[in-house]
């Protein structure tokens, strides 16, 4: 949901937001449609794909107490390193 406060994504970032929705969980690997998660509000394109488990699950999300992402040893630079590689593997095919 849009905050009343923030700037309306421009085309290319709606592109892009659709793009990373495509794509698999960026944690867990479980197949997308996933949440498209900005690091930084308003910067979508340092936008990470998560399930809805990693990214708002109360024992396993990011916005819980992130069991997943200590499991995977992940933190969110992690998870857009995977989100950025995947969008380049779906670019170069």
């Amino acid at each position: 949901m849009q905050s009343k406060n923030k700037k309306a994504p421009s085309v290319a970032e709606r592109d892009h937001i659709e793009r990373v929705k495509e794509l698999p969980c960026s944690v867990c690997d479980d197949a997308g449609p996933s949440d498209c998660h900005e690091i930084k509000q308003g910067q979508w394109f340092t936008s990470v794909a998560l399930c809805k488990s990693c990214h708002q699950g109360p024992l396993l999300g990011l916005h819980g107490q992130r069991r997943m992402w200590a499991l995977k040893k992940m933190d969110e630079v992690d998870a857009l390193a995977v989100t950025i590689q995947r969008l380049m593997d779906a670019v170069c095919t």
